[in-house]
């Protein structure tokens, strides 16, 4: 029997984002402090609680999962767990972020398992740049990685790219470039203040017209009201039928109306909005009750209830949310 999730604000809540792991091996500037310490093992949940919890979701009306990180590839066991849950009656789609370091070996076992597309992170088409973002990353693994993918048989791939002043504003023209010659979509990202990263956010911010205005410097825009289920915003290009332009703005377009996701952390927590600490805790519940789901669904319908209308993010110096991103689940 499928239910249905509703907000206090009349939003249908039909998109979860799970995360599978807090550990990455890279160390982005954008997430993650240089210096990270990761859960232990007993605070993180269990593959067995995990997919008990998406199978919970998509009884409740959720249709789309995405898998999230710090990087979901790292963790062991994630294969037969996306297998498990793409398996789930009433699921449309499973879909994971990653940073496509471990896409030439996992893309197409991923691919078999019923993953349908994948969001894979690229910030930079230089080396020695794309070192200096990851902090640990090697570009090359990942344009591998992003090939291996595109070999896979998955119905989508996108590259997510962190728009960053001062560092990769240079390079918006080159990735839309890349993207176009592969039929790749990507989407831009205004950079969220989660997380002391060790510098000003406010130095680096680059707004998503500020790309949309380079893009329209060398191609003729069309604007569309395409949706992929999340937050992004679309737009084609002249000429190029296959690929998608994205824009992630929380800044400078708030996407809050429309919000129709929650976030699982992989400690348990429920995150009803990425830019506020209020949470709901699952982990205690799911160890407290094994065999029994309605101490679990009652604490998901009341904490809805609380889910903000909107978050607040400001694009200064403030660093409005403490938890790293790869703590939230990218």
């Amino acid at each position: 029997m499928h239910g249905s999730m509703q907000d206090g604000f009349g939003r249908h809540i039909d998109y979860l984002r799970m995360s599978v792991t807090d550990r990455c091996d890279f160390r982005c500037v954008y997430c993650m402090a240089e210096e990270m310490t990761f859960l232990p093992r007993e605070q993180i949940l269990s593959l067995e609680e995990l997919y008990r919890l998406a199978a919970l979701f998509v009884g409740q009306g959720v249709k789309k999962i995405r898998l999230t990180g710090g990087e979901p590839l790292v963790r062991r066991g994630i294969v037969g767990l996306c297998e498990q849950i793409a398996a789930l009656p009433g699921l449309r789609e499973l879909v994971m972020t990653t940073n496509g370091s471990q896409l030439v070996k996992l893309a197409k076992p991923l691919a078999d398992a019923g993953v349908k597309r994948l969001n894979i992170s690229l910030d930079s088409l230089q080396a020695d740049k794309f070192h200096a973002i990851t902090r640990t990353g090697d570009l090359q693994q990942v344009l591998d990685g992003i090939e291996a993918a595109r070999q896979a048989g998955f119905e989508r791939i996108k590259l997510n790219t962190v728009a960053m002043a001062g560092r990769n504003e240079d390079e918006v023209l080159d990735l839309v470039e890349f993207a176009l010659a592969r039929d790749l979509d990507i989407t831009f990202i205004e950079e969220m203040p989660l997380g002391d990263v060790g510098r000003s956010r406010g130095e680096s911010f680059f707004a998503s017209d500020q790309v949309r205005d380079l893009i329209a410097e060398r191609y003729s825009i069309i604007d569309s009201a395409e949706q992929s289920g999340g937050p992004a915003r679309y737009i084609r290009l002249e000429g190029f039928a296959q690929s998608r332009i994205g824009f992630i703005s929380p800044h400078s377009h708030n996407f809050c109306a429309t919000c129709n996701r929650v976030r699982l952390t992989v400690e348990g927590r429920l995150l009803l909005c990425l830019g506020h600490e209020n949470s709901v805790d699952l982990r205690a519940l799911l160890r407290r009750y094994p065999e029994n789901d309605q101490p679990l669904l009652d604490a998901v319908g009341a904490g809805l209830q609380r889910k903000p209308e909107r978050h607040e993010f400001t694009h200064d110096n403030d660093i409005q949310v403490v938890r790293f991103m790869n703590a939230t689940g990218g």
